[in-house]
């Protein structure tokens, strides 16, 4: 059985889970200290929890069959593998290096946020754990707090350079807000969601992973760019100085013409959704793909084509790649009545056209 009793043989003491996000608007811009506006998607990963009275951690993740363990370690000995495991070893490895008192567990992983689509599973299992963690070991964390030791666990341990949107969005976000966050002071506030509209999302069926030498390269070219610009980061670029940047040498002067714009299309957006404005938050998103595949290089053909599918389909008012890049997921607004029949029309669509395996990850159709 790989419920908890039946790995571990008692009951879990704590349960706590964590969502997995879809980035609306605001691509490689929080590491840029930029602005992002996330929403929280109807998928989660749990993390059950039982406390030990040694220093051995063993934890299972269910979903990943016998790739998921069970796994064993000791507090202190934390070793980085290149597996699903750094996620859980880089968080007691940090909690404890900044001076909390933790002790032994076992922990039961279970998620139903995809792996590799875009949608953040990794920040959700570090939120959910962490969540889990401060329950049972009573450890003063506040949620941004617990959010900023995720991005931590990913730069320091995991090995991947993102920036903070995504433990924030996991922390911090719901389904029927977007969080309209400022990643250099940390600033958030909850836009509601139009009523008129629905978010869906399309996972193209090609996996990412944060933690490759293309992520880390893109976040190294905007750093170059900063330099170059005098300004220690990008966000501190506007549209006014657009001139300088295109002064800049190849490929940095695209880099940065990406992250100003597409800042300036966050607060765009951000207007849009206050007005209700789901046509302009649609051309919003439309600009913010070209960028992204012009630009940032950070497309394949595969989601340019289901970008493309979508922006022809009935009811769709735009579409983009959604997170990091070089596969994963797209983003879709739609209106409310026709959200899941495109999406499943743009799903089906793309598979005749390509063989891919695109499915959507949300809204389903009530007869999915």
């Amino acid at each position: 059985m790989d419920d908890f009793a039946g790995l571990f043989g008692r009951a879990p003491e704590v349960h706590a889970d964590a969502p997995g996000r879809v980035n609306l608007i605001g691509e490689h811009t929080d590491y840029n200290g930029g602005f992002v506006l996330p929403t929280a998607i109807p998928r989660t990963t749990t993390v059950e929890l039982a406390r030990r009275g040694d220093r051995v951690v063993r934890v299972t993740s269910v979903d990943l069959g016998a790739a998921g363990g069970p796994r064993t370690y000791r507090l202190g000995e934390e070793r980085r593998t290149g597996e699903w495991l750094d996620y859980v070893a880089g968080c007691t490895a940090l909690l404890e290096a900044d001076g909390f008192t933790l002790g032994g567990f076992d922990a039961r992983v279970a998620s139903e946020v995809p792996i590799g689509s875009g949608v953040s599973s990794s920040a959700a299992l570090e939120v959910s754990l962490l969540r889990a963690l401060r329950a049972a070991f009573a450890l003063a964390l506040d949620d941004v707090a617990l959010a900023r030791l995720g991005q931590r666990v990913e730069n320091a341990f995991v090995g991947a350079r993102v920036g903070i949107m995504d433990q924030m969005a996991a922390s911090l976000a719901d389904t029927r807000t977007a969080l309209f966050l400022d990643t250099h002071t940390l600033a958030y506030e909850r836009i509601p969601l139009p009523s008129e509209g629905a978010v869906a999302a399309i996972d193209s069926g090609i996996p990412h992973r944060h933690a490759t030498g293309a992520y880390n390269t893109r976040r190294a070219e905007c750093e170059q760019a900063a330099t170059l610009l005098g300004v220690r980061q990008l966000r501190d670029v506007g549209l006014d100085d657009l001139p300088r940047v295109e002064a800049l040498p190849e490929p940095l002067r695209r880099r940065a013409r990406h992250v100003v714009s597409e800042n300036a299309r966050v607060l765009a957006a951000v207007e849009a959704l206050r007005a209700r404005d789901l046509v302009r938050l649609g051309r919003l998103l439309a600009a913010s793909h070209a960028s992204l595949r012009d630009d940032f290089e950070v497309s394949l053909p595969a989601i340019d084509r289901l970008v493309e599918l979508a922006a022809r389909t009935p009811g769709v008012y735009g579409a983009r790649l959604t997170g990091g890049g070089f596969g994963g997921a797209i983003v879709m607004i739609a209106g409310a009545d026709a959200a899941a029949d495109a999406a499943a029309h743009v799903a089906a669509a793309y598979q005749r056209e390509s063989g891919g395996r695109a499915r959507v990850l949300f809204p389903l159709r009530a007869s999915a």
